[in-house]
């Protein structure tokens, strides 16, 4: 009996996907549930299993785009499972015996033939590259890499994108995690406090106050929420993800922490699922970790607005009249014009200044 492999459900708005790799070849043995092939979406890679043990036939080519319920291969049930060799002693070598000195005779000396003169063959000559074009190399682009493409262009065809900055004084913020970071750890089952999470933190408390930003537009209206499901943009060797923490304004320190460096280290690995991408309604992206002082980040649509955070640097600032060094993090906010007012963005990112420099806000809901 031969059992048809398809492809499986994969997500909320994803139809199709591309066979990205086999782990198994056509007329493999496979066991029942063992991973045999990788398909790759626009946002995650998905794999699929052997629905029964057999022989692997007819498996579809790597690159081939399929849709949902499509036929990726099949498997033979009637192949018997390859015999597993029993392991056979070696028989030691033989001992050679001392050859006998027997005369050789020399064989009689020939002298070879003339040998005849090659004729020429023409040979077309090979096509001359330029110093430049025999060093390049050319990549199919991946469907992640495409979709990000594709997304990063609309959102910049679509919505109205504007970007306002401001500096943030990390100084409060690393006296706290310095001095609290050993306690917070071992109270919380090694969850490390970082700076990530006093950022979600106080963008969940701004944008209870400004509830444009974490609003979108849809045809001629406006859908606000009362929850807040933050995206954490995350780097990788195969393009840029966005996990998503649902339910961001219900957890605590703890929790955010755990959760961000789970996503991280599960988006390099490509483990995370298709329902850890989905319903953002504001993201972080944070340039600082590879050094960047500026930037202006793009939306991710429908999103109406992202935070952009940066490295901390010393650098001299006036306080109270002197002239003195502090650790300072420029920020940036990206939003979509056509739903948040100038005045809205600015205030909101001023809020997220005032919450940073002062910890004990975020703490006391101020």
């Amino acid at each position: 009996m031969t059992v048809e492999i398809r492809v499986p459900a994969l997500g909320e708005s994803l139809t199709t996907a591309t066979v990205a790799r086999w782990l198994k070849n056509s007329g493999d043995y496979v066991q029942h549930d063992e991973t045999i092939v990788e398909l790759e979406t626009d946002k995650v890679s998905v794999e699929v299993t052997a629905p029964s043990a057999g022989r692997l036939e007819d498996c579809v080519a790597v690159g081939t785009e399929v849709e949902i319920g499509g036929l990726l291969g099949a498997v033979d049930e009637t192949a018997e499972a390859p015999a597993v060799p029993e392991p056979v002693a070696a028989e030691p070598a033989p001992v050679p015996k001392a050859a006998a000195q027997e005369p050789v005779a020399s064989p009689a000396r020939v002298t070879p033939p003339a040998p005849e003169a090659p004729k020429p063959v023409s040979v077309a000559p090979a096509p001359k590259l330029s110093s430049h074009e025999a060093r390049e190399r050319r990549v199919p682009m991946s469907r992640l890499r495409q979709t990000i493409a594709r997304n990063l262009k609309a959102a910049q065809n679509t919505a109205a994108i504007l970007t306002t900055f401001n500096e943030i004084d990390m100084s409060a913020a690393k006296a706290l995690r310095a001095e609290y970071k050993d306690e917070f750890e071992k109270k919380h089952d090694g969850a490390r406090l970082g700076f990530m999470s006093f950022f979600a933190r106080a963008v969940v408390g701004a944008l209870k106050d400004y509830p444009a930003i974490n609003a979108q537009i849809e045809g001629n209206e406006i859908v606000y929420r009362d929850f807040v499901n933050l995206g954490i943009a995350v780097g990788t060797e195969r393009g840029l993800v966005v996990p998503v923490l649902h339910d961001a304004d219900q957890m605590s320190f703890a929790e955010l922490e755990r959760r961000i460096a789970d996503y991280g280290k599960r988006a390099r690995t490509g483990g995370l699922k298709l329902e850890e991408l989905s319903h953002g309604t504001f993201s972080i992206t944070n340039g600082g970790i590879f050094g960047s002082l500026l930037s202006t980040p793009i939306l991710n649509t429908p999103q109406s607005g992202i935070l952009g955070m940066h490295a901390i640097q010393d650098r001299p600032v006036v306080r109270d009249g002197q002239i003195v060094i502090r650790p300072m993090m420029y920020v940036a906010l990206s939003y979509d014009h056509r739903i948040v007012d100038g005045r809205e963005a600015v205030s909101f990112l001023v809020r997220i200044k005032q919450l940073v420099e002062d910890p004990r806000r975020l703490l006391l809901d101020l």
